[in-house]
């Protein structure tokens, strides 16, 4: 997000997670970059008390279908095609209608502040591209080079598969939903993205619900990688794969879908997951750090180290097991979200953080919990949609009377 020229800041007594475990020291914040050494001339914050994780990488969404409702009736389907089948008589319904009659652009960006509310700075929009993502101020960051088509059996809406794996040059990731069902035809999906000569290292298999153990092992053998959407998949297919060997090989991702059939956030996919799955919460923790920026190719993101992008979640230190910590948090929990080194959403004792770096700001409470939201992020429109959100009254005003 561009901000105006803003003093550099130094982060003391915080203890922040380094990708394998916790490190101590200052963390200095310069250009929206974590730093080498502490600069110059920095504005100081103490976070004694405090726990500091990168920004979290939400490798699979639809952003702008968080405010459809969802299908009610069906659910479990044998596999996604007739889901999608039972959806089209659903876009009749008077809210699918009233929701999907709200700006494209509003919804794209309202997907978006959903994600960053739950700590999440990078996401993966499985979807056309759309000229609002090129915004300036979008909320959060967004993989740009991949490659996509939508799934094997349709519908026609994305690029043709074949044709969209050749033209994705290796080294970028190429995302395809396969094996989304539990029957015989999502169980064949693997064999046939194989034979079409689509299944390679740079291969992002989306849900692999259908993938059995020797289709797992198939999947890891070509360097390809599996994202897991665990609330997406036990609401409409009702289960999920298991999880624990495609984690063990480092080839496994974390995505929350959309709310149009998962759960509200990926902070929630988290935290859902914990103790449930046989993942550790480092493992968990790493699905979306350090393993999707591995594997999707996101240089700079998913670990705090001199370089990267300064894009932070800050929680308070409970004790115990630290990516606990944070996966054991609501998004109400959060004491802050950072971007780019400039807090996007914090608690109203970071008042004078974001005073420091010049950042307007507007009063809003999140599930009930007061919070300050950076003001470029606040507009009514998108606002309105987000369930648990609601500026101050006072806040409102002043936004109704800017325009």
């Amino acid at each position: 997000m561009d901000a105006a020229p803003s003093p550099d800041t130094l982060l003391l007594g915080a203890a922040w997670w380094s990708g394998t475990g916790l490190a101590r020291g200052p963390l200095p914040l310069r250009d929206g970059r974590i730093a080498a050494s502490p600069p110059t001339a920095a504005w100081r914050l103490d976070l004694r008390g405090h726990l500091v994780f990168p920004g979290l990488v939400n490798a699979h969404e639809h952003l702008h279908v968080n405010a459809v409702p969802p299908l009610r009736d069906g659910a479990p389907f044998a596999n996604s095609y007739a889901w999608i089948e039972a959806f089209r008589t659903h876009f009749g319904v008077p809210e699918v209608v009233v929701a999907l009659a709200v700006p494209k652009a509003i919804r794209l960006r309202h997907g978006a502040l959903k994600n960053l509310l739950a700590g999440t700075t990078c996401v993966v929009h499985h979807d056309p591209w759309h000229p609002a993502l090129d915004a300036t101020d979008f909320p959060v960051a967004l993989l740009h080079e991949f490659g996509w088509s939508y799934a094997l059996g349709g519908p026609d809406f994305g690029p043709p598969v074949q044709a969209s794996f050749a033209a994705t040059p290796p080294p970028r990731p190429w995302m395809i939903h396969l094996a989304e069902g539990t029957d015989a035809i999502a169980r064949a999906e693997l064999a046939e993205l194989d034979r079409l000569g689509c299944l390679a290292a740079n291969s992002v298999l989306v849900h692999g619900v259908g993938l059995d153990a020797a289709g797992i092992e198939r999947v890891i053998a070509a360097g390809a990688a599996v994202v897991w959407c665990p609330g997406s998949n036990r609401r409409l297919l009702g289960r999920t794969l298991d999880p624990r060997r495609l984690c063990a090989a480092g080839r496994l991702l974390l995505g929350s879908d959309s709310r149009l059939s998962g759960e509200r956030d990926l902070l929630e996919e988290l935290r859902l997951a914990l103790d449930r799955h046989g993942l550790t919460p480092t493992q968990l923790l790493r699905l979306v750090t350090t393993d999707a920026a591995r594997l999707l190719g996101l240089t700079g993101r998913g670990r705090l180290q001199p370089g990267a992008h300064a894009d932070l979640v800050i929680v308070e230190d409970r004790g115990g097991d630290p990516a606990r910590n944070l996966l054991e948090c609501t998004r109400g929990d959060l004491r802050a979200v950072v971007r780019g080194g400039l807090p996007c959403l914090a608690d109203p004792d970071f008042a004078s953080w974001f005073e420091a770096v010049r950042i307007e700001t507007v009063a809003i409470t999140l599930d009930g919990r007061p919070k300050l939201l950076d003001r470029r992020l606040a507009d009514p429109a998108v606002l309105v949609l987000e369930p648990g959100l609601r500026a101050t009254a006072a806040a409102a005003l002043a936004l109704a009377e800017a325009g």
